[in-house]
């Protein structure tokens, strides 16, 4: 039973984080928010692919049907909970004590969720006839393969002829209390696995064998001291990280046959990733051994420099809570990478992310109504 006490912003939260939408599961999250949009005179298109729900939301508040969009951005699965009996309380029974909420998502990000939900409520209430259109762009594969979220619900809005003039994500941004960073951009994300050939043999007849781990170190080694650019004013400079290295039988007296190396660049826009392909394959070619190289790509870096949808953020926030915002582009990828190449001006806002993935996982209560207000003043700017 929900605490009749709580704002509706804690109230839908709660009753967001009580359904175990473990991706790609969306556990009926999509329905709460549909029925909330709908009350509101939303058209809603759900668009399911495969095994993952998602949905496309739109109002328009005026005559024009080609006022701007801007369009809420999130999604309703979370990563697994851990060992259940490491929470303090059980990940899928939100509880608020002692001004803190608990539960599975309450920060990445169904709390988001639930302040863009009762944001567009109290500015509908206000403004029904409001300028420009609003979106919501709803997946439960964001924590997944991310293949049948999303993306696609950006390949639908293309053959539809929409594209978002601006998008605001909620991922879980800020570092200290909330609004403090947002994100207006993120790295790249370039990932790669080497397969190095080589002969098996007994390591005390080296000379009938051929190892891949002495023929690849050089070059590994070379990778991981070369300067890939020096980033710029928004992005720090391309990181190439190794994080799997596999090889060998598991004795101690066979050298193994072959060696798998599986690697990382979050790479700035001072670079692309075909030049960060042709530029590693050229340093493996330096050396003496054979290899394959299969390449992934991710997500391509994006950035929105300035534009309406960073000044009304920026200025939302200040009024909502008296500070100055950091623009940042750190962190991992998110959804906005696939919603950038539209040419929409992508902003990532929400709650504070010092326990997101954890174990425990938390946010204050009252920053989420804090978000939501921001979210409200955000909207007034653009379409006021």
């Amino acid at each position: 039973m929900l605490d009749t006490n709580l704002s509706p912003t804690l109230q839908l939260a709660c009753e967001l984080i009580a359904r175990r939408s473990v991706t790609p599961e969306d556990v009926g999250c999509q329905d709460l928010m549909i029925e909330r949009l709908e009350a509101l005179g939303f058209s809603v298109t759900s668009l399911p692919f495969g095994d993952v729900e998602n949905f496309w939301a739109e109002r328009n508040g005026c005559d024009n049907p080609n006022a701007p969009i801007l369009c809420f951005a999130g999604h309703t699965d979370v990563v697994p909970s851990g060992p259940e009996e490491q929470w303090q309380n059980p990940p899928f029974e939100p509880a608020v004590k002692d001004g803190v909420l608990h539960g599975r998502g309450a920060a990445d990000m169904k709390g988001s969720l639930a302040a863009m939900v009762t944001a567009v409520e109290r500015f509908i209430a206000v403004h029904p006839e409001h300028n420009g259109r609003i979106a919501f762009l709803i997946t439960s594969d964001e924590e997944g393969p991310a293949v049948n979220g999303t993306v696609k619900v950006v390949e639908w809005l293309q053959q539809q002829g929409i594209t978002p003039d601006m998008c605001l994500v909620g991922e879980p941004s800020s570092t200290q209390q909330v609004g403090d960073v947002i994100k207006n951009g993120r790295r790249g994300s370039l990932g790669a696995v080497l397969t190095v050939k080589g002969v098996q043999g007994h390591v005390a007849y080296p000379h009938l064998a051929d190892n891949p781990i002495h023929r690849a170190a050089p070059a590994l080694a070379e990778l991981t001291v070369e300067q890939w650019d020096n980033g710029n004013d928004f992005f720090p400079a391309t990181s190439f990280q190794i994080s799997n290295i596999n090889g060998g039988t598991g004795a101690t007296n066979v050298i193994p046959g072959e060696l798998e190396v599986v690697f990382n660049f979050r790479f700035s826009t001072e670079v692309t990733a075909q030049q960060l392909q042709q530029r590693t394959e050229a340093i493996l070619n330096r050396h003496d051994f054979s290899y394959e190289l299969d390449w992934n790509l991710s997500g391509q870096p994006f950035l929105t420099a300035t534009g309406e949808l960073v000044e009304a953020a920026v200025a939302g926030i200040k009024e909502v809570t008296g500070i100055s915002t950091e623009l940042s582009t750190a962190g991992g990828t998110s959804d906005g990478r696939f919603i950038a190449p539209l040419g929409t001006q992508v902003v990532e806002l929400g709650p504070v992310n010092a326990t997101i993935h954890q174990v425990d996982e938390q946010v204050n209560a009252d920053d989420l109504d804090t978000l939501s207000a921001i979210y409200e003043r955000i909207l007034g700017k653009l379409f006021l």
